[in-house]
């Protein structure tokens, strides 16, 4: 986990009480009530839909709030984990990639991908060696990391005592997850086929670890995912030595899954069964792991002794990490779910500031005492993350718990909308990591907003199809997602009328026969590429509709770039990027990567020249400074960052032998600003 350079719930506090009731009592109205935005719109309970407008606005250039664009590096035409944090995290971009994978579009899928590229493209191979030293290591073959930038990566967890730390070993299957995740949803074969060998490589490394007898997985100090909070087996002699770990058992489980159905979609049978079985032994060796009231310690000693079951007299606290991500990754069936998740409600100090801690109480075992940076509530030893919460909002989904997701989406905006959404959060998620930045922003962060969304339908993508499992509120009684989920090339456009079970399904307007009670499934072959899915709840019909029809493609209603711009710091090169998007279009070639990547420029420009038209008549609460300034300074940045990334992209096709790339640049090139 990075680092610098690197009892009972409480109850709200009177600030927060006051920021409710102005942010949502004009949505707090009758079930009847209607909500509209660009987004989300339905019928119903409009606190919570527009809890769903908020986060999608997160993903898109928005002139009020924090969002995804804000974190682009020219550097590597990518995502970096935050503006004081310059790499890219397995662990702390883990669950906010998986839960805005469905909604992701170009240029961000792009960017995303080339992040996840320095990971594997700097895979351990036996040889390579990784950052300058201390981290100097040579990983193992297969072995992913903790984080990389272009020529430099961490095989292991590099704070603490780095010299008895183990190899990445949960950061290995947490990567294997992300990457088989973008490839189920994406289908393109190409790319299956450049990836595949690598994640299977890295199930190699992780079978290394396997203990034949057990089939449980031995790992050592820091080799979790919330490292370095993990110290591993303390033998009898005061060192340290390897343990059986219930995440990487779980974390694994979960990437063999989607392994196994990639292997399937790339037609490999043989591979597919061999998977299939190694996820079938490791599933039953997890039963060793699990107490008797159903949740999951957090290790096992090779001598016995248990680490994480509550109330023991030695590590007797609670693991949340392996026990929310088993029910968000449906490690766990139904009813262990519950079993697991009323165990968490059970012990308030998990969550008392309504986000998700790592532990409680504090770690007995770890092998620094508990002061300073590993003090209980600081930093991994339960200090707040949001890649955590992000996992544990799957959770809250899966088992309808509604209203502790809104808890969670709602503390949130308190940091988002003061521009400090911060990794850690210290006092056990109640402050800013980094109070002494003038604002902060971290990629961990957006992982709940992405998570309130995904949570709706959870999307379970497979070699054959997509399963939608609907949780919906039932105080939403009509519900329209109106930006499209990835299906490979085809775009899934869905609604909601009613509550309950699902007892019908429409298709593009006709009857959809493949659905049960709690969910649907979408064949790929069988979907149209463009689909509008309707889902029909508790026996609702569709005359009982009270939201109008709309389009599978709304306008957008930001800013219309071509009337807004930016001020004359700006202004030539976003009218370049305007008009290189122009000829995009005109050229038939409005779907790719770059035009993608020009048209974020347009409207980033024009949601900045909006953020200081509503400032000036006052129609947006200004922070207290040096705040303010470093906020909207954020906004030029982002928009100098992002030209500047596109101009490297484009200049770097001016010898490359592909035809599409040499039009690209000439393109680019044909108008030069002076």
């Amino acid at each position: 986990m990075k680092s610098l350079p690197r009892h009972r719930r409480a109850g709200p506090t009177l600030a927060l009480v006051v920021f409710l009731l102005t942010r949502f009592a004009p949505f707090a109205r009758a079930a009847a009530s209607r909500f509209d935005g660009d987004h989300y719109r339905g019928c119903g309970d409009t606190e919570y839909l527009q809890l769903l407008d908020t986060a999608r606005r997160m993903f898109e250039p928005d002139a009020r709030l924090q969002n995804l664009a804000m974190l682009y590096l020219p550097t590597w035409n990518g995502l970096v984990e935050g503006p004081t944090w310059d790499a890219w995290w397995i662990q702390n971009s883990y669950g906010t990639t998986y839960a805005i994978l469905p909604f992701l579009r170009e240029p961000f899928l792009t960017f995303l991908q080339n992040s996840q590229d320095l990971w594997f493209d700097q895979m351990g191979d036996g040889r390579r060696v990784g950052a300058p030293p201390p981290f100097d290591w040579v990983g193992p073959d297969g072995c992913l990391c903790d984080a990389a930038r272009p020529g430099w990566i961490v095989y292991k967890q590099g704070d603490g005592r780095t010299r008895i730390h183990d190899w990445g070993m949960e950061f290995t299957a947490a990567g294997l997850v992300l990457q088989s995740e973008l490839l189920l949803i994406s289908r393109d074969a190409q790319a299956i086929a450049r990836y595949l060998p690598k994640l299977e490589r890295s199930a190699a490394f992780i079978e290394t670890r396997r203990d034949a007898t057990n089939n449980l997985f031995l790992v050592g100090p820091a080799g979790n995912l919330l490292a370095p909070s993990y110290a591993g087996w303390r033998r009898p002699d005061g060192t340290y030595d390897k343990a059986y770990l219930t995440g990487l058992s779980i974390t694994y489980l979960a990437a063999l899954d989607r392994l196994v159905e990639l292997e399937k979609l790339a037609g490999r049978t043989q591979p597919a069964q061999r998977f299939a079985g190694l996820r079938t032994s490791a599933k039953q060796g997890l039963q060793q792991l699990t107490t008797d009231e159903g949740y999951f310690i957090r290790s096992l000693d090779p001598d016995g002794a248990r680490h994480g079951v509550y109330g023991a007299a030695q590590h007797g606290y609670f693991e949340a990490s392996p026990n929310h991500d088993a029910i968000a990754f449906r490690i766990a069936d139904d009813n262990q779910a519950e079993k697991i998740f009323q165990k968490i409600a059970s012990l308030p100090g998990l969550r008392p500031h309504d986000f998700i801690l790592p532990n409680f109480p504090g770690y007995d075992d770890m092998y620094e005492k508990p002061e300073g940076l590993w003090a209980y509530g600081t930093w991994v030893n339960g200090g707040h993350w949001s890649t955590c919460e992000a996992r544990m909002m799957l959770a809250y989904y899966r088992l309808g718990k509604f209203d502790e997701a809104r808890r969670s989406m709602v503390r949130l905006l308190t940091f988002a909308e003061k521009f400090r959404m911060d990794n850690p959060l210290t006092k056990s998620g109640a402050a800013v990591y980094q109070p002494n930045q003038p604002v902060n922003l971290t990629y961990d962060a957006f992982g709940p907003p992405a998570k309130f969304m995904r949570g709706l339908f959870e999307y379970l993508y497979r070699a054959d199809g997509l399963t939608l499992v609907p949780h919906i509120p039932p105080s939403v009684t009509e519900l329209e997602q109106r930006d499209p989920v990835r299906f490979g090339k085809k775009r899934i456009f869905l609604s909601v009328l009613g509550s309950g079970e699902v007892t019908a399904v429409k298709v593009n307007g006709r009857k959809w026969k493949a659905f049960d009670g709690k969910s649907v499934f979408l064949a790929y072959e069988k979907t149209p590429a463009t689909a509008r899915v309707e889902l029909f709840l508790g026996g609702a019909k569709p005359s009982s509709r009270q939201l109008p029809q709309a389009a599978p493609e709304h306008p957008s209603n930001r800013a219309n770039p071509t009337s807004i711009t930016s001020d004359g710091r700006f202004e030539r090169r976003v009218e370049r990027v305007r008009e290189f998007h122009r000829q995009l279009l005109a050229a038939h070639l409005g779907e790719t990567y770059e035009a993608a990547h020009a048209r974020l420029i347009v409207d980033f420009a024009a949601v900045t020249a909006s953020r200081r038209e509503l400032l000036r008549v006052d129609r947006l609460p200004r922070l207290p400074e040096p705040s303010q300034t470093a906020a909207d300074q954020s906004y030029e940045a982002t928009l100098t960052k992002l030209c500047d990334g596109l101009d490297l992209v484009l200049n770097s096709y001016e010898r490359s032998p592909d035809p599409h790339r040499m039009k690209l640049f000439q393109l680019w090139n044909s108008e030069r600003t002076p």
